[in-house]
């Protein structure tokens, strides 16, 4: 927030999540508030004894405890700031609160004080409420959890858990922190932290994560992170300190209003000077007090910092973290997407769909002598050639030609495996084309020296890609697919999700400088895994990760992360991104219009102290009010097909 709005002193930017989920953020739990409260009381009481022909020394002694009251909340760190070399909205109202007292108008002066603490009490309430739709992730974690100690079902605080501890969870129950599956099948709800509504199933060797629920079979689970650095904590962490970036609007409204105050006392210096040389300095000096009032740029300096605090806590509770107002901003203004292809418009799960063997060999053959190099590497398509034969025969010497492909002994006969060009296609070249051309990348395999097959595998499209693509079109932007693997199989897939432009055979750093050719033309956003992607998530205006829960990497490399794996949330996190960013626009026009108007009326003597004050305060909350809008999110329609960890095994 701005210091030219807030006249209160700035709190620790220390301190843990728990102890800011402990912040009290109840209406009346505002100091603000009830002081406000109270001098409202004593102006009240005031106004009643004046009306009824009680003197001065009942009226005075009441409007003067409503100042002293209300003036409370501002007067003594308006003037410590002040002390600092920093001048703000409560260093205009604490002058104008002064100068109406030197000019016998306490009850105004009153007034001003009440309707300014009303305006400050409400503008940190809802900043509190709006933070904590974000800090109440930090519920999802249980109150107990139940753990195996000493060959017994121990029930501890989760606070307590240590990596290692073995933790057993019931259908129904919450998961205390994150862990591994050790035993056990289940299908578990993690809708609270990624948005996504279809169970993901979960099983032996499965990452979960703190706050799923357990579906319908008990898990025995393998504790990996403490409840403090859990993926919960690190979600709120990483919000919470990311939410001062300040983007191009905020920056601007910052900037008009730490100019705007030293210039306006200036303006009110010259307004009350004017009245010595005219020879009426009361009227005049009232009229500047008035145009000091009129011209304070509280409800412009706080018409960013809550609607970007609004919707950055919405969308974490549909599964989206975004990184601060910068990024938020800058989503708002983009035009072009690019998407990666692997494990962003595809599932990142290939599987083996056609197998090609020459005369002489067989189908089984072939697999069977590419599963034996692969188990003994980490090649891109090692799980899919895996499934596709589980027992795969003997290798030794395997290496990896980087680019390539491998090579190595399978049963003692010198074999290889990899992409064409680097092995001679041959007869198989007809084969080759076609299943490149259906979307599938194609490996050749030889043994002795001699071409005896060719694998199609596949990683086939979200089931809600072409779904996407065509509503991101709809909505105005235009999508690219950037991508490592070849020309064929990658316009192939283009054609099927419905993009027209495709770039192929792309290195990490060759995708970075596409996006920059992109930028040239419109603001460009890049969607990718947050790992392959850093080059050209860090170049592009805003990165985002898709599939980001559990993964540090992609977190910190990207300016938004989706936490889920439904490609739907993009389109809704763009609308929500451009909605808040006409928000953040709306405010900021508002609010100098307003100021735009206030100061003439001021300056001319149509409007008074108390009438300037009350549309101002009056104002302020319609800002914060307009700003909240952003918060307002709906949930996810759920995805088009169930979301599953393994590949359904293929057939050949």
């Amino acid at each position: 927030m701005s210091d030219a709005c807030c006249s209160h002193d700035e709190p620790a930017a220390s301190g843990t999540a728990e102890d800011q989920h402990e912040e009290k953020s109840g209406f009346w739990q505002s100091r603000e508030i009830r002081a406000a409260a109270a001098a409202g009381v004593l102006l009240l009481a005031a106004w009643i004894a004046s009306a009824s022909g009680a003197g001065e020394w009942v009226t005075l002694p009441l409007e003067t405890a409503a100042l002293l009251v209300a003036g409370w909340t501002f007067v003594p760190s308006a003037l410590r700031r002040l002390l600092q070399g920093k001048i703000g909205v409560g260093t205009l109202m604490t002058i104008a609160a002064i100068g109406a007292v030197a000019l016998g108008q306490v009850m105004e002066a009153a007034t001003l004080a009440f309707l300014y603490a009303i305006s400050e009490g409400l503008e940190e309430y809802s900043l509190a409420r709006t933070r904590r739709g974000l800090r109440a992730l930090l519920d999802l974690v249980p109150k107990e959890a139940t753990v195996i100690r000493g060959g017994l079902e121990v029930t501890v605080d989760p606070n307590t858990l240590v990596i290692g501890d073995r933790l057993i969870l019931r259908p129904g129950e919450r998961l205390a922190t994150d862990g591994t599956v050790l035993t056990g099948r289940t299908a578990l709800d993690t809708s609270a932290l990624t948005g996504e509504s279809v169970p993901v199933e979960a099983g032996p060797g499965t990452a979960v994560f703190a706050g799923s629920i357990n579906g319908t079979g008990p898990l025995e689970i393998e504790v990996t992170s403490t409840a403090e650095n859990n993926s919960l904590a690190r979600i709120v962490h990483i919000v919470e300190a990311e939410q001062s970036r300040k983007g191009t609007s905020q920056r601007l409204a910052d900037s008009i209003a730490r100019w705007l105050v030293p210039g306006i006392l200036i303006v009110a210096a010259l307004i009350a000077g004017y009245g010595l040389i005219v020879g009426e300095p009361a009227l005049w000096i009232e009229r500047a007090l008035v145009v000091l009032v009129a011209a304070s740029p509280c409800a412009l300096a706080i018409s960013v910092p809550v609607t970007v605090v609004a919707s950055v806590g919405a969308a974490s509770r549909i599964g989206v973290l975004i990184k601060g107002g910068a990024a938020l901003e800058s989503l708002g203004r983009i035009r072009t997407i690019a998407l990666d292809k692997t494990g962003t418009l595809t599932r990142n799960q290939p599987a083996v769909v056609e197998v090609v063997a020459v005369e002489g060999s067989s189908k089984n053959h072939v697999l069977a002598v590419a599963a034996g190099l692969e188990s003994r590497s980490e090649h891109p398509l090692a799980k899919a050639i895996l499934a596709a034969t589980p027992t795969p025969p003997a290798a030794a010497d395997v290496e990896t030609v980087p680019g390539a492909g491998i090579q190595g002994l399978v049963a003692g006969t010198p074999a290889r495996l990899g992409r064409p060009g680097w092995l001679d296609a041959g007869i198989l070249t007809a084969d080759i084309t076609r299943m490149q051309k259906s979307g599938a990348t194609a490996v050749l395999v030889e043994e002795s020296g001699q071409l005896i097959g060719a694998i199609a595998v596949r990683d086939e499209l979200r089931p809600e890609a072409a779904a996407v693509v065509a509503e991101l079109a709809r909505n105005g932007y235009q999508t690219v697919m950037l991508t490592g693997d070849n020309t064929l199989t990658a316009e192939a897939l283009g054609r099927e999700a419905g993009i027209t432009q495709v770039h192929a055979d792309l290195r990490p750093e060759d995708k970075a400088g596409i996006i920059r050719t992109l930028q040239a033309r419109h603001p460009a956003a890049m969607v990718g895994d947050g790992v392959n992607d850093a080059p050209a998530l860090a170049t592009a205006d805003v990165g985002i990760a898709m599939g980001a829960m559990g993964t540090d990497v992609a977190i910190e490399t990207a300016d938004i992360a989706l936490m889920g794996e439904d490609l739907n949330h993009l389109p809704q996190l763009l609308l929500h991104a451009r909605r808040t960013r006409s928000i953040m626009l709306q405010n900021i026009g508002m609010s100098l219009a307003l100021i735009a108007v206030l100061i003439p009326l001021a300056l001319f003597g149509i409007l008074g102290l108390a009438a300037v004050v009350l549309i101002h305060e009056l104002f302020e909350i319609f800002v914060i009010g307009n700003g909240v809008r952003a918060g307002r999110v709906k949930s996810l329609r759920p995805a088009n097909a169930p979301v599953s960890l393994h590949a359904a095994p293929v057939s050949v």
